[in-house]
């Protein structure tokens, strides 16, 4: 960690790790989901569905994950490529707005409720604060696993819905963290790519004092080189967090940090003296006066570089971490709206918009969930790759990916004097593509009883495209689906019945090729 980082709040109430409350219990289920992002929710309500007994477990205070933590404007790809429960989301999103069905776009406060509601009316056992401490193996099979509390959950079978894929890491099963170089996959896209997209536009200088390299770099700015293009490394898209904001007059103005520190974005400082100013550029309207504020630009709301340690972090470094970005962006708001060496037109701009003050009240109106665009990825015997995206096509989906393969930056660097952001990629797909079912399981030999339903196996570039939460629904759904099948049969999960498998999902309405309709 560097000498930013603090466990302590940047705003009140602003938590990534929380207390567990009750007392620790023991529970035996058929089914047990690790992580209530929307992708363990539609898992449990799946699983439940099929007459299983299913407790799912939810690390804070909150369910649905990104969908139910600012991400209101959907990235969808194709609309004919969502089924099964996902669709069922939407839809039910549609009738409480009163509105045609779907309903792409979703307040936080209302994709919670329905998301809570559907597991309560599905008979889950919902359980929060809920923080993965050790996993039981018994041979090649979880027996069950503890979380801090003390509390300990056993089942025939797990799903992990984490987007870190924790329970999967604990369990022994192999996954990787980063980017694959060129030459691992003979992917094009993969490894170091130049950014056009979000990109510096204009010169600026990125030295502390301008023309002195010897002076150090500008806060931001890495000192590593940019690399050559292909070449694998371990770091990873940048997150930020995705706020609900508002024109509305009762608007809630962009909050000062603990520990602000205005220094901290002077390159964006000269950015925009150098003529530009583009952070609203992604800030799409939800409903109303209500928008989805997302990074856009040269210097945003993604705080590049400063997430590498996530994915393998403990709770307590990433609580830092966790702490490190909504000082970084909430400081850059506080920063665009009130510092007077901008001009006056960038923090009027700035005030037209507030935070929701009808979302996230007890937390400042400030978002819960960082959003984890990327940590582990599972390395199973089948991996998505970007040859799925162009094509290939696979015998066994279990959901359609049609997003374009969207990855974010993953460092900024000095280019000949200059600032370069690098590992950009919003690149099309010639065709939406199966996600297949062996990417959701371990590869034979390493965990019998263990379905991942987010950090599924993919490459970096594939995974770009996988990620969109209604992706991540319809694989929750297939994971909840083949883990209640296996523990009624007794089975691996490896040994699932595809064909069995195929059937129950096309019933629920899944959609697992171009020729499936909507039902």
């Amino acid at each position: 960690m560097n000498d930013r980082m603090t466990s302590a709040p940047a705003l009140p109430g602003v938590r990534y790790l929380l207390p567990a409350i009750g007392a620790p219990e023991r529970l035996d289920a058929d089914v047990v989901v690790y992580g209530a992002t929307a992708g363990g929710a539609t898992a449990a309500i799946a699983a439940a569905r099929k007459g299983r007994s299913v407790v799912l477990l939810a690390f804070g205070d909150h369910v649905g994950g990104m969908t139910a933590s600012g991400l209101g404007t959907t990235d969808v790809g194709d609309a004919a490529t969502v089924g099964g429960l996902a669709r069922e989301f939407y839809r039910r999103v549609a009738h409480r707005y009163r509105a045609a069905d779907p309903h792409w776009d979703v307040e936080a406060g209302l994709a919670e409720a329905i998301l809570t509601e559907w597991l309560a009316d599905s008979g889950v056992q919902l359980r929060r604060r809920r923080h993965l401490d050790g996993v039981v193996m018994d041979g090649q099979r979880i027996a069950a696993i503890t979380t801090d509390d003390g509390s300990a959950y056993a089942a025939r079978v797990f799903v992990d819905a984490s987007y870190e894929g924790d329970l999967m890491a604990r369990a022994g099963v192999s996954h990787t963290v980063g980017r694959e170089s060129s030459e691992v996959y003979g992917e094009p896209q993969a490894g170091v790519q130049r950014s056009w997209n979000h990109q510096f536009q204009r010169p600026v200088d990125p030295y502390v004092e301008p023309g002195r390299p010897e002076s150090g770099l500008l806060p931001g700015i890495s000192p590593d080189p940019m690399g050559a293009t292909g070449d694998g490394d371990r770091r990873l898209q940048a997150y930020n967090f995705r706020l609900h904001v508002t024109t509305g007059a009762d608007r809630v103005p962009f909050p000062e940090p603990d520990g602000y520190d205005p220094g901290r974005y002077e390159l964006l400082r000269r950015y925009v003296d150098a003529g530009v100013y583009e952070l609203y550029g992604r800030c799409t309207r939800v409903r109303g006066e209500v928008y989805d504020m997302n990074n856009h630009g040269a210097v945003s709301s993604d705080h590049i570089g400063a997430n590498y340690r996530w994915p393998e972090a403990g709770y307590e470094e990433r609580e830092a971490i966790y702490q490190d970005h909504v000082r970084y962006q909430a400081g850059l708001l506080h920063f665009l709206a009130n510092d007077r060496r901008l001009p006056e037109r960038v923090r009027a701009d700035t005030r037209l918009f507030g935070l929701a003050p009808q979302e996230f009240a007890a937390q400042s109106h400030w978002p819960h969930q960082l959003y984890v665009r990327e940590a582990r990825r599972m390395v199973a015997e089948r991996v998505v790759t970007q040859h799925d995206a162009a094509g290939r096509g696979c015998a066994d989906p279990v959901a359609l990916a049609s997003y374009v393969m969207d990855s974010h930056n993953a460092k900024r660097v000095v280019v000949d004097g200059q600032p370069v952001n690098e590992g950009n990629v919003q690149h099309p797909l010639s065709t939406p593509f199966g996600v297949p079912y062996r990417a959701l399981v371990p590869a034979r030999g390493e965990c019998e009883n263990l379905l991942v339903a987010s950090a599924v196996s993919a490459s970096h570039v594939a995974f770009a495209s996988v990620r969109m939460e209604p992706v991540f629904m319809m694989l929750g759904e297939a994971a909840g689906t083949a883990a209640a099948l296996a523990a009624a049969d007794k089975t691996a999960v490896q040994d699932v019945d595809y064909g069995r498998l195929r059937g129950d999902l096309l019933a629920g309405g899944a959609i697992l090729g171009t020729g499936d309709g909507h039902r």
